[in-house]
């Protein structure tokens, strides 16, 4: 009989009161007005590491959800991702209480220089000794775009060539800046690293003009491990060039079946293995010692669910909530027809109140199991071997209860089917945990053709000390 394949878990995160689950903070004894405290961080890193998790995912946006209504006011009513933090920021605090659960940080390349990021990342990776990811975004809120000094949003398309260019500088930084023996701490001869063994990249394109060399020494990973989140052509593509995991879903499990296919073409394309992606998907559980309880449980979430934060969420430029639940959408939203928007797609021949109906319904999760411990493991598991995922982000609808139950009640049941591992392993880095290849990107990567110094402009930084007088 085959080994079975293992579960990747992650919890889904973010850095502020409600994340995608709006309406639900206001569950008894929730803990979302917490989070900026640093023990809610510390409290959950625990509890996940304890619980076996491999990491805890880490969203951001960089703008407020203000097109809904032609404002931000019901994003702010809703607590919709503002106020909101840095996510890097509260991974040290995490990496200090834990030794291995790892860390998805979301940054995006659009707006932030790449050198800067590189730095922080390789900080990061140094401070937890290997358990860093990177969700590479390039964001899409128009807010974010004026954030930044740009009158509007970027062209999607244009975003991933932006983020093409931007990885190419990271991985020259990342991979080819420092050779591996670059510090030789030699105390007796006054020489902390060898300059003949850091570079410059001297990377000039279309979008980026950076001389390095790279600050940081190499890290356990060099590289962190690269997820990308995307569904679309430009995103397939980019994923098949560089992601290592790709959180996608989509309203079927058919839909999902169908990006899986072709990123994996992508990558196959990009001279990769098809194996070398692994996915993740959104996983709503709901869990009780019974099924009935489950399902009690949610039906109290359900009661909170808010549809106007999933409306903001959506940033629909048109307000449904205004027009009679009659009204044939395509006589009040014109221009609209095939769009899928972030939580339902539009048709202009549903009345708006048939539009609303999936609005705040937590039940259209694709991969929702409510019911008892055995029942919640039988779904992950079809959805792994049938669907064909390799893990799950955990939606939270109660923090940390949600992560509370999945460890107490899901957890052993998966760990006995041989989905979970009972322990950790003491020296894996985070790439190690996902693929057991090692630490560091595979050769086949793109961004490996920069060891060594390959591909870079100059081989060393020359140290006028090392010439000879001859006279």
């Amino acid at each position: 009989m085959s080994d079975k394949k293992r579960l990747i878990l992650n919890l889904f995160e973010m850095n502020c009161v409600s994340h995608i689950t709006h309406g639900l903070w206001r569950l008894p004894d929730n803990n979302r007005e917490r989070f900026n405290d640093i023990e809610y961080w510390t409290e959950l890193a625990q509890l996940l590491e304890e619980g076996g998790f491999d990491a805890v995912f880490l969203a951001d946006v960089i703008g407020t959800y203000d097109v809904f209504r032609g404002s931000a006011a019901t994003a702010i009513r809703q607590g919709l991702q503002i106020p909101n933090n840095d996510p890097a920021s509260v991974v040290p605090a995490m990496a200090a209480v834990t030794k291995h659960l790892g860390f998805g940080i979301t940054f995006s390349t659009t707006y932030e220089p790449p050198f800067a990021w590189a730095r922080r990342l390789s900080t990061l990776d140094h401070l937890t000794k290997g358990r860093v990811g990177w969700n590479i975004v390039t964001s899409y809120l128009p807010n974010a775009a004026r954030n930044f000094g740009h009158d509007g949003e970027v062209e999607h398309d244009n975003r991933f060539e932006r983020a093409d260019e931007y990885l190419d500088v990271l991985y020259k930084l990342w991979e080819g800046s420092w050779d591996e023996d670059a510090i030789v701490a030699d105390r007796d001869g006054n020489r902390f690293a060898d300059p003949a063994k850091i570079r410059p990249i001297h990377h000039e394109g279309e979008y980026f003009k950076v001389e390095g060399p790279h600050l940081p020494s190499p890290s356990r990973q060099r590289t962190p491990v690269l997820f990308t989140a995307t569904a679309s052509a430009a995103g397939t593509k980019f994923a098949g060039k560089h992601a290592e995991v790709v959180f996608t879903g989509g309203p079927t499990a058919e839909a999902l079946q169908k990006t899986i296919a072709g990123i994996r073409a992508a990558a196959v394309a990009a001279g990769r293995r098809a194996d070398d992606v692994r996915f993740i998907t959104i996983a709503g559980v709901v869990v009780a010692p019974t099924e009935a309880e489950a399902k009690e449980k949610f039906a109290r979430y359900q009661e909170l669910a808010s549809a106007d934060g999933y409306l903001a969420h959506a940033s629909l430029p048109w307000d449904p909530t205004a027009f009679p639940p009659d009204t044939k959408v395509g006589d009040v939203a014109t221009g609209l027809e095939g769009r899928l928007s972030r939580f339902r797609v539009i048709d202009p021949e549903q009345t708006v109140g048939e539009l609303l109906e999936g609005f705040g319904d937590l039940g259209r999760q694709p991969l929702l199991a409510v019911g008892d411990p055995e029942q919640v493991a039988d779904e992950i598991e079809r959805w792994l071997d049938e669907v064909g995922i390799d893990g799950i982000n955990l939606l939270q609808y109660h923090s940390h209860d949600t992560a509370r139950d999945f460890i107490d009640l899901v957890v052993p049941v998966l760990r006995d089917r041989g989905r979970l591992r009972r322990e950790y392993d003491e020296r894996e880095t985070l790439r190690d945990r996902i693929f057991g290849d090692g630490d560091r990107l595979p050769d086949r990567h793109f961004g490996t053709r920069y060891r060594g110094g390959a591909h870079l402009p100059v081989s060393g930084i020359t140290d006028p000390s090392d010439s000879k007088d001859t006279h």
